[in-house]
């Protein structure tokens, strides 16, 4: 019998497995695809033609998961672009937002001198913000009912951090979380192209346009993640299944088993001592505790019997907002394409981070508009990379390949369906992406269109929704995924939750699998398991 049974092998169900098994428990992951990595996998689209099928940039990363588990001696390279992002305009116009914030300004500088002098400020304050902010993505969320003593240690150590910030600061800090974020950065710039390039990390996999309330706090959260409100190129050499194949090595290493095409069926808790998994073969797998990386509503409402789960609990389940709205558009390129924004001189560095596809506040609000109606978006907003730019592993000489966030493309369709919806999302990207690079659907030989009815029935999630879950005030920190079951626990004994559903939310960041990771091996040295 193994002491953890880990349900899917993503890359936070792997890190688990990791610091798990570096405590001296006995694990095994059980992954229902071919392959591990969840929605960090690299796959073929045609033969020589490699990327990220899901998500395409890390999160980014935790540096320090990387160097407790020394996933650079198991294969990790990491490949950070100079350029963040770069926006572009039907026009032809572009502007790069840099790693470094002195060339950044004198980027803006070509927009307006006035921006460009609030650019330093403004990156300043979200980095202090985010300075404050970090230590509480790796703390598991206190109790709401009962702090412990150790818990309120904690969060008196971040009221010190947050009286600290200052007055200004402080009263931003305060204020942000609940705004729309188009209203905070009408308050910064004057510029639509840089308004609609920094307010998009607000919009990024919600049911949400850049007027909708909370929507600022993407903002604060990817500056607790990476010092900035705008969030970093960085992509894996060999894709993001570069990350979770060192991951699973790395794991392998410290005596996991590690096993792919592992349906789980369901979760049985009838015995008081163990947990049993059943595979969709009707194998058994018996542990003395479960972790679930799948999300809430898969894990309560598909693996587990709703007579192990109190009646209001199941309903406050069922009501956990999820709903996808982010469409995957993967292309293969006979050539690098040619931006009307991007001059030869520019070269190719100039996209080698993310490329922006919604110049303005109003077509990201236009974009989102039609999802709230059930169609998805004939202009949408768009994060895109060309990691063949960077990675010259993933296609033959020449070649290239373009990974495409679409967004919005909402889960159910109110006309028609999404086996008929498809090719037409397919060609609304292409068509749109013509505007900003003409020529482009010639280059393309290859396409593959994932909805997010493709990422509920192949990849498990629940509504197709990449985050587990809204990332909303009122599904976050304590209230994520459920108010009282935010540290990693569930109602049943011996049950765990370590997937994006769980604090601290989406993204390639592994901090969830490492998080959950502690609170199981708490559980288990006082005897709870």
């Amino acid at each position: 019998m193994h002491d953890i049974v880990i349900i899917g092998g993503g890359h936070n169900g792997l890190v688990a497995a990791c610091y798990l098994a570096k405590a001296g428990l006995k694990v095994v992951v059980l992954e229902r695809q071919p392959l591990v990595g969840g929605g960090a996998v690299t796959e073929e689209l045609e033969p020589g033609f490699r990327l990220s099928t899901l998500d395409h940039t890390a999160g980014p990363f935790s540096k320090n998961i990387v160097s407790d588990l020394e996933l650079s001696r198991f294969g990790l390279e990491l490949i950070t672009p100079e350029v963040r992002v770069i926006g572009l305009t039907p026009e032809g116009e572009s502007l790069a937002i840099y790693n470094d914030v002195e060339r950044t300004v004198r980027e803006i500088n070509k927009f307006s001198t006035r921006d460009a002098n609030k650019y330093g400020e403004f990156a300043e304050s979200f980095a202090r913000i985010g300075e404050v902010l970090a230590p509480l993505l790796s703390l598991t969320p206190p109790s709401i009912d009962k702090p412990s003593a150790s818990e309120m240690w904690q969060l008196g150590k971040f009221g010190l951090a947050f009286r600290g910030l200052g007055k200004k600061d402080e009263y931003r800090l305060l204020r942000w979380g609940p705004m729309a974020v188009a209203d905070l950065v009408a308050e910064w710039f004057e510029t639509e192209l840089l308004r609609a390039i920094v307010a998009a990390r607000g919009i990024s996999g919600s049911f949400a346009g850049p007027w909708s309330a909370g929507t600022s706090l993407g903002l604060l959260w990817q500056a607790a993640l990476a010092g900035s409100p705008i969030a970093p190129a960085e992509l894996v050499k060999g894709g993001l299944g570069g990350l979770t194949l060192a991951l699973a090595k790395a794991a392998e290493s410290l005596g996991v088993e590690v096993r792919t095409s592992s349906a789980v069926k369901r979760v049985d808790f009838n015995s008081p001592d163990r947990v049993r998994a059943i595979l969709e073969n009707d194998e058994t797998i018996e542990a003395r505790a479960a972790v679930s990386n799948a999300d809430p509503k898969a894990t309560f409402l598909r693996l587990v019997d709703p007579i192990d789960l109190d009646p209001n609990f199941l309903s406050k389940v069922r009501n956990l907002r999820a709903v996808g709205t982010a469409a995957k558009i993967n292309l293969a390129l006979s050539e690098l394409p040619k931006f009307k924004a991007i001059s030869k001189e520019d070269g190719p560095n100039s996209f080698a981070g993310r490329i922006h596809i919604g110049p303005e506040i109003d077509y990201l609000e236009r974009a989102f508009d039609a999802a709230k109606y059930g169609e998805f978006s004939q202009h949408p907003f768009m994060d895109i990379t060309i990691p063949s730019i960077s990675d010259s592993t993933l296609t033959p000489p020449g070649k290239h390949v373009m990974s495409i966030i679409a967004q919005f493309a909402p889960y159910k369709l109110k006309a028609g369906n999404w086996e008929t919806g498809e090719q037409a999302l397919a060609d609304s990207v292409i068509d749109t992406l013509s505007e900003y690079a003409p020529g482009i659907r010639e280059l393309i030989t290859s396409v593959q269109v994932i909805t997010p009815l493709d990422l509920e029935s192949n990849y498990g999630l629940t509504g197709g929704h990449i985050h587990h879950g809204e990332q909303a005030l009122d599904q976050f920190f304590t209230f994520r995924p459920l108010i009282g079951f935010a540290q990693y626990r569930t109602p049943i004994s011996r049950l765990y939750l370590c997937g994006a559903g769980t604090h601290p939310g989406g993204g390639i960041t592994g901090l969830n699998g490492a998080n959950a990771a502690r609170e199981v091996v708490r559980d288990v040295k006082t005897g709870k398991i």
